[in-house]
This record gives structure tokens, C-alpha cells and sequence, in this order.
């Protein structure tokens, strides 16, 4: 309850701020895992939970109490959406909490509200004739805003599997360091610890475990074996295609998933420019190398703004723009991005992110390549931006010389558009993994 009160009012994020509280709370195995499942299902399925709540609470959601409106929240969550925990567990450890922290009086709310839906039935039907976003925002708990615009990009049918995607939970997934460690091998001592793992069927690097828990607190990774990452993030640095000696850039490193991915696909022979904007991340990144055995990263703090005037001009083989955004391909990661994220905030950031492309292709030298990336799905901040950044500086072109093996497998999943120019915008749902997008551009030569 704490923690959506907190997510809520001051903005905290999730993951963090649950952390934290477990982490103080000292509690079981069993009984953190819960506690992650009550957040992160209650903050997934707010507009849905608010819509069922509305008419049985006066003044809901805005002259409740924030804290009881956590209550409410995570009390029908669990009723709605959880199998394992008994409804009078639900509606008694609810009265309980709302006499401890309040009175008699919100006691006897809460009781009353619980009781009445276990009574009418947890998961009342929709009204008919809804409109398709209205509809497709309360069935799978999106803002509606942002419903319209998924389906102008994307359709009606592709929209609502993208908002059924983002409810889903993610997939634990790991690189395997090609310097320390064979796939195939590692897949073995994965199955000998019961671990079901599998190769990744979209990033040529990837293992996909189910059962595995943590992947980042077992020895594969504290010897630097595997680096926790998304398999669509995984593509972005073997998209680049980095070769061993040349000298690349990563823009925005942090906490380095991507440069010490570079780093391994260049045999760690090279140079690797990790830069991020927050000095306190630097240590991120440099601990990841570490831990990985890679000694070609070099860390640098900086505006990514601001490179083409720290940087020699037309001084790179490879620049990465894994630029800033909106987030919406990792709402099953952080859902409290669809809540928090706004129209206005999408135009500000397609509007930073043509000034960092701009500046980021400064120090591409002729022949060179560059690539842009974001883990959004929104058209503005991915194609319309390197549409822009094309039309704007001529010297680049769209490069589809993507590794054949990430063409292949978008192409039988209907991943990659038609033609393939160079570009390809991966959706939450075509692959269970993030959506992302990702430009792979030429700089034109001197000849």
C-alpha cells in the first residue's frame, strides 16, 4: 500500500521504490514475490480497477484518501486477478489495515466495498456499444489517449494486442558473453540447476529462462558470463555491427547493456565511448566491464547534446543513439509509465531527440555507421525522427544491411516492413519482448 501511495503522489518509480521497501521489510521468498505481483498488477490494471471502483465509492478516486485508495486498489487487484489468496484473506487483512491506519468509520468503507463485489461479482461486463478504444482501454486498462494512438499507428487489432502485451509479465532473458561462455554450454548448466532455458528465438545472443528467478544473483552472471537485457535490446548493438579496432560511441550508455555489447561483438579489441549524462552512472557502466572482463570501454560523462563539440568531428566508425523516450514498448517493465507519460511529453521528447540525432551524426566519419534506438512504439519519436534527420542531412541514408540472420527471423514473424529500407519498429507482442525500434544509417562516403 505504501508503495502505490508513493508511486502515486510523488512520482516514485515502481521497481525502485519496491525494492526498497522489501528490502526493509525483510521479507520471505514467497512472500516478496507477492508483494511484486499485488504493485506492479495494481498499477497495470488502475483504469480498469478505477472504473469498477467509481460508482461504489463517493468522490472516487479524487476525494478518497490516497492511501485508501491503495487500499481499495490492491484489496480488488487481488480479488479480480489473483487465484491463490482466499477472498475473506483479501477483505480481512483490508478492515484490518484501514482500522490500524485510519478509523471505524473507513473500516467500515472498505468492508462494505469488498463485500458488495464479492456479492455483484468481481469482474462486471462492460457496457455494449462502447467505442473501440473506450472499449479496448477499460478491457485492458490502458489511457485511452493512448489507445487512439496506437490504433491510428498500428490499427484496432494490433492496438489491443500490444495493451493485452503490456499486462503481461516479462520475460527473464540474458546475453551470453561470447568472450566467456558458449550458448549451447551454458544452456546445459542452466538445465542441470532446473533452470528451463532456451535460446532466445529473436537476438542471436539471447537465453530465455523461465523458473530462473533472479538471473542476475546466479554465478553465470557474477562471472561475467551473461548480462541481464532484454532480447529486443539485444539487437540494437549487433545491428551495428561493430568490427574488431574500430572506434565507437554509445550516447547514451547507461547502465551499459549496449556498449559492453559492442565491446563483445568487437572481440573487445577497439575503442568503446560509453557516455551518459548522469555522473553517477558513470560507475554503472564501468562495473559492468568489469565484471565482464571487457577493458576497450571507456566511460566519459556528458550531454549527448554536446558531444560534437567535445568530440573530434567525423571521428567515429559506429555512433549508438539509444536515445531518451517515452518508454511505451517497456509498460510491462514499468507500468506506471501509461499513467504517468502524456501527449505533450511524447512531442518534447521527438523534439530532443531530432537535436541528438543532429549532433550524434556529426562525429559519424564519411563511410561510417549510425545507429538510432529508442524502446518506444510512438511514430513520432522513431520513423517521423530519422525521417526528419534524412531530410535534414542528406549525407546519410537508410542502410539495410542488417546481420541476415535478425532479417530472416523478422521477416517470418511479419516484423520487418516491406520494402526493408533500414528501419524496423519491433511491437510488445510480436516476440514477447519489448518493443523497440531500431535505424541502422550510412554516412555517404568521400568519393
Amino acid at each position: 500500500m505504501r508503495v502505490l501511495e508513493r508511486v502515486e503522489r510523488q512520482g516514485a518509480y515502481s521497481g525502485l521504490e519496491l525494492n526498497r521497501m522489501l528490502t526493509e521489510a525483510e521479507l520471505s521468498r514467497p512472500d516478496a514475490a507477492l508483494a511484486t505481483e499485488i504493485v506492479y498488477g495494481t498499477i497495470q490494471r488502475l483504469n480498469t480497477i478505477d472504473f469498477v471502483l467509481a460508482p461504489r465509492v463517493k468522490g472516487w478516486p479524487n476525494k478518497v484518501e490516497p492511501w485508501v485508495r491503495s487500499l481499495l486498489r490492491l484489496s480488488y487487484y487481488q480479488l479480480r486477478w489473483l487465484d491463490r489468496v482466499p477472498a475473506h484473506a483479501v477483505t480481512d487483512e483490508a478492515v484490518r489495515i484501514a482500522k490500524r491506519r485510519g478509523h471505524a468509520g473507513i473500516a467500515g468503507l472498505v468492508n462494505g466495498v469488498l463485500r458488495g463485489l464479492l456479492r455483484e461479482g468481481v469482474a462486471p461486463t462492460l457496457p455494449a456499444g462502447l467505442d473501440e478504444a473506450v472499449r479496448i482501454a477499460l478491457e485492458h486498462s490502458h489511457p485511452r489517449w493512448l489507445v487512439e494512438r496506437f490504433i491510428a499507428a498500428y490499427g484496432e487489432a494490433a492496438a489491443e494486442a500490444i495493451c493485452a502485451a503490456g499486462n503481461e509479465p516479462p520475460r527473464a532473458s540474458a546475453r551470453v558473453n561470447p568472450l566467456r561462455a558458449e550458448r549451447g554450454e551454458l544452456l546445459k548448466a542452466m538445465a542441470a540447476e532446473g533452470i528451463d532455458a532456451r535460446p532466445s528465438e529473436l537476438a542471436p545472443a539471447g537465453i530465455v529462462a523461465t523458473r530462473a528467478g533472479s538471473l542476475a544473483a546466479t554465478p553465470w552472471f557474477r562471472e561475467g558470463r551473461i548480462t541481464v537485457q532484454d532480447e529486443s535490446s539485444m539487437l540494437v548493438a549487433a545491428v551495428a555491427a561493430p568490427e574488431p579496432g574500430m572506434r565507437v560511441l554509445d550516447c547514451c550508455a547507461a547502465p551499459g547493456g549496449k556498449s559492453t555489447h559492442l565491446a563483445e561483438l568487437m572481440g573487445d579489441r577497439g575503442e568503446v565511448i560509453a557516455n551518459d549524462i548522469h555522473p553517477h552512472k558513470e560507475a554503472l557502466i564501468a562495473q559492468q566491464a568489469e565484471r565482464l572482463g571487457l577493458t576497450c570501454i571507456r566511460t566519459t560523462v556528458g550531454d549527448a547534446a554536446e558531444l560534437a563539440a567535445k568530440l573530434p568531428a567525423a571521428s567515429m566508425d559506429v555512433v549508438l543513439l539509444d536515445a531518451p523516450c517515452s518508454g511505451f514498448g517497456v509498460i510491462r517493465r514499468k507500468p506506471e509509465i501509461k499513467w504517468n507519460k502524456t501527449a505533450e511529453d511524447v512531442a518534447s521528447l521527438a523534439d530532443l531527440q531530432r537535436r541528438l540525432l543532429a549532433q550524434a551524426g556529426q562525429l559519424v566519419r564519411p563511410g561510417g555507421t549510425l545507429v538510432y534506438s529508442t524502446c518506444t512504439i510512438a511514430p513520432e519519436e522513431n520513423e517521423e525522427a530519422v525521417r526528419g534527420f534524412l531530410r535534414e542531412h542528406p549525407d546519410f541514408f537508410l542502410d539495410p544491411g542488417w546481420p541476415a540472420e535478425i532479417v530472416q527471423t523478422l521477416k517470418r514473424a511479419g516484423a520487418l516492413p516491406v520494402p526493408f529500407e533500414g528501419m524496423a519498429q519491433l511491437l510488445p507482442h510480436q516476440f514477447g519482448s519489448d518493443g523497440f525500434f531500431i535505424a541502422r544509417m550510412k554516412r555517404r562516403g568521400l568519393g
